[in-house]
């Protein structure tokens, strides 16, 4: 491992959600050997998520949790996985990502991104948040930008478009933005690392 890769080992990444966006943030986050990060999310695989989720087809049926923890091991069998197959709410997502140093939300619709955001900001006081807002449709990649909104929230897409009549969810443009959320949260990661680096030399 090299050691821009172990000075991860020590992180803890929530992912809130593991549709198009949150499947494909733990395959990167994965590869990057974060430390541990803990899934969430009480879905189960249909085929419609094939289009841009991170499954296979013979994995239509299952918990998204499970399919991810089976996904993940192949890419790391020693990856760090705390899983949760639970629908996060106000009062559980506190609980479930108390260990957390960032938290990706990764949700389809806007209330529920509304609610998770909310939440971490008010509730979990030391927690930086990643969210989405804006990535349906086709081209136009470089529309879709990482905002640093304050010191615990960053914002990743284009800001104005939505699922609509003409304007799908389609693996290209999701995976853009799942790259582009999973980047920013390495950044941050980083940030904070060499910040306690500073910190215990002073």
């Amino acid at each position: 491992m090299t050691p821009v890769f172990y000075e991860l080992k020590s992180a803890v990444v929530g992912i809130a959600g593991l549709g198009g966006l949150g499947s494909n943030v733990a395959v990167a986050l994965t590869r990057m050997k974060v430390g541990r990060l803990i899934l969430a999310d009480f879905d189960l695989v249909e085929e419609s998520n094939l289009n841009r989720q991170n499954y296979f087809a013979d994995q239509i049926g299952r918990h998204k949790v499970d399919a991810s923890l089976e996904n993940l091991r192949r890419i790391d069998p020693e990856v760090n996985l705390d899983l949760h197959k639970v629908r996060l709410t106000p009062e559980k997502i506190p609980a479930v990502f108390r260990e957390a140093h960032v938290i990706a939300e990764c949700f389809d619709r806007a209330e529920q991104k509304q609610m998770l955001v909310e939440t971490v900001l008010t509730k979990m006081k030391h927690v930086i948040v990643v969210t989405v807002s804006g990535l349906a449709g086709y081209g136009r990649s470089n529309d879709i930008v990482t905002r640093r909104v304050s010191d615990r929230l960053f914002l990743i897409g284009d800001g104005v478009s939505g699922i609509g009549p003409g304007v799908p969810l389609i693996a290209s443009r999701v995976g853009v933005a799942a790259y582009h959320q999973a980047n920013a949260i390495a950044e941050i990661l980083f940030e904070q690392l060499h910040r306690r680096k500073d910190e215990v030399s002073k």
